[in-house]
């Protein structure tokens, strides 16, 4: 399955208590697909989904599907190191109504190649629905090789992959090497039109939250023969990713969105908010996306 061009990594509003606030939710839902999201991953990284527990991510998932409405396609994160809580947490997305998963390689654990392709595909036996792979070697430690992509890639409802590892040449051997109906997203926004010009299908997005318009003005641009605007829109948007991602991810997106009145409120522990001078940068370069548009 195919799930569209630009992909949000919803972040996950809290309240000033830190518990899930679900009137912020519903604001951060409707702004995002006014503003170019064509799916919602829900429950992943971005969405600080180490400090949600079982339940928090089930409620969340049943309420993004309440509110959406199927607008959008909705893509849950259903992945961890422990292969059998992803089975039930899976199981359970499904029976509420999500439209794909997404399952990241196993963290912390340190499996080798067959015991990562095991996982995935005991987790993917157990589904109906389309699963995503998330290659992320910087978080996760361990990385998937191009083999064990490809093995996986056979299965029939393992349809795509988020691809983080930065590499450009790995990524055009997955795409060389994978079929027509397996589709590599990339999972770092600056890459997002390197990624497409080598055969990639789009972005699963951080910066989408702030920026969703540009991006998706940005790929539409190249997928018709534009490809000089498409590179000065990556070129004005560039700045701007990489402050978005001047400390540890969602903390400086979650602090843009308050600052352009989508509240979602702060990050949750370990994580800490932005310190005053990353605050001050911060708003210098949300100053400069208000003052300067691509025509």
């Amino acid at each position: 399955m195919n799930f569209g061009r630009v992909l949000t990594a919803m972040v996950t509003p809290f309240d000033q208590n830190e518990n899930i606030d679900y009137g912020r939710t519903e604001r951060l839902i409707n702004h995002l697909i006014t503003n170019g999201t064509d799916a919602l991953v829900v429950a992943g990284t971005t969405g600080e989904s180490p400090t949600l527990s079982k339940e928090e991510k089930l409620s969340l998932l049943k309420f993004v599907v309440k509110t959406v409405k199927g607008r959008v396609p909705i893509i849950a994160g259903t992945g961890s190191n422990n292969t059998k809580e992803s089975i039930e947490l899976t199981k359970q997305a499904e029976t509420i109504g999500v439209d794909g998963i997404m399952l990241v390689t196993p963290y912390y654990n340190k499996p080798s190649q067959e015991g990562m392709y095991q996982h995935f595909k005991a987790i993917a036996n157990a589904t109906t629905l389309p699963v995503m792979l998330y290659n992320i070697p910087s978080r996760s430690v361990v990385g998937m090789t191009l083999d064990t992509i490809v093995k996986l890639s056979h299965i029939e409802n393992i349809t795509s992959i988020k691809e983080a590892s930065g590499d450009l040449d790995f990524m055009t051997a997955i795409i060389r090497e994978t079929g027509n109906d397996f589709y590599l997203y990339s999972g770092d926004d600056s890459l997002t039109l390197p990624v497409l010009s080598i055969g990639g299908t789009g972005i699963v997005s951080v910066s989408s939250h702030i920026i969703g318009n540009e991006m998706k003005d940005m790929v539409q641009r190249f997928l018709t023969g534009d490809f000089q605007t498409a590179a000065s829109i990556h070129q004005y948007l560039l700045p701007i990713i990489k402050a978005l991602f001047m400390a540890p991810n969602p903390t400086a997106v979650k602090e843009a969105l308050n600052l352009t009145g989508v509240d979602v409120g702060s990050v949750r522990l370990p994580l800490v908010p932005l310190n005053a001078e990353e605050k001050q940068v911060l708003e210098h370069t949300l100053h400069f996306l208000q003052r300067y548009h691509v025509s």
